[in-house]
């Protein structure tokens, strides 16, 4: 018999700035490490005003971490140090392991319309941090889409639902990453491993998030899941669509600030020396 997960937390994004002046929600951050560990970050970037996002995210470093863009709508042009350069669109994905580092640049590739977008970090444990960047451009047509049972359909980025693998694979700590839409009146059912961290984030609808609760939620909001090896959302009458995310905890300290994430203040200290004195970039000869 299944052990259905309950809900230990719910929270509402909250709007900020960031970049050169972007708009968005931050739907989790620094102050709330180490409790979504191993994810780090995430951010719902959504208007349809390019004064609130034409300044973009210019030339910035990072360490330690992976981040991942998925867009919904809208152009993000983008370009690194190590020669990556290209652009993600609707339905998009941007997977961007920075390991010893890597210096990016991420610049809305539009003028006008909306951009809606997501960016989450995942972190590395210390036996990856030095790991050799890597970039991946996952584009929206090799996104497996599929039904999940009556009035349930999902985006497989990364991870498993029955027989179908996203296209993201080898990850250290394991994640899944799904965009779900369950019809009004239907009903998700995910088994996941026990002892992962688990989070749905709600962009579109309402529902019931677990059997064990009889709040709603609604866009917007993220739900953080206690341990068990299984979740079950419920849709209601609007329907719902949120993002799950599932990994590994890594379970080590975090030095964090801005964008570098180390294990000590001593390393975080290094990046920053070797970032100002140009020596920040280490990609291995057989790169």
């Amino acid at each position: 018999m299944s052990n259905v997960r309950k809900i230990a937390e719910t929270w509402k994004s909250q709007p900020t700035i960031e970049g050169a002046g972007v708009h968005l929600k931050r739907v989790f951050g620094n102050h709330d490490v180490p409790k979504l560990d191993p994810f780090l970050l995430l951010d719902d970037f959504h208007s349809n005003n390019p004064d609130e996002y034409r300044a973009g995210f210019p030339w910035h470093p990072h360490r330690g971490i992976e981040t991942i863009t998925y867009m919904l709508h809208g152009r993000v042009e983008h370009g690194d140090s190590i020669g990556n350069e290209g652009a993600i669109s609707a339905g998009d994905v941007q997977w961007m392991t920075a390991g010893s580092g890597i210096i990016h640049q991420e610049m809305p590739g539009q003028d006008l319309g909306l951009l809606w977008g997501f960016q989450l970090w995942a972190n590395l444990p210390s036996t990856h941090k030095m790991m050799d960047p890597r970039y991946r451009d996952i584009k929206n047509e090799i996104i497996p889409n599929i039904e999940v049972g009556k009035g349930v359909h999902a985006r497989v980025i990364c991870g498993r639902i029955g027989d179908t693998i996203g296209p993201v694979q080898d990850i250290v700590t394991d994640p899944e990453y799904l965009d779900i839409t369950v019809s009004p009146g239907a009903t998700f059912t995910h088994t996941v491993r026990p002892g992962y961290t688990a989070f749905a984030y709600i962009i579109e609808g309402e529902g019931k998030f677990s059997p064990h609760s009889e709040e709603v939620q609604e866009k917007e909001t993220l739900v953080l899941y206690e341990d068990g090896d299984t979740i079950e959302v419920a849709a209601y009458d609007e329907g719902v669509r949120f993002l799950y995310c599932s990994g590994r905890p890594i379970g080590e300290t975090v030095a964090w600030y801005g964008p570098i994430v180390m294990n000590t203040d001593e390393e975080l200290s290094q990046a920053f020396n070797e970032y100002q004195s140009g020596d920040f970039i280490k990609v291995s000869a057989d790169s």
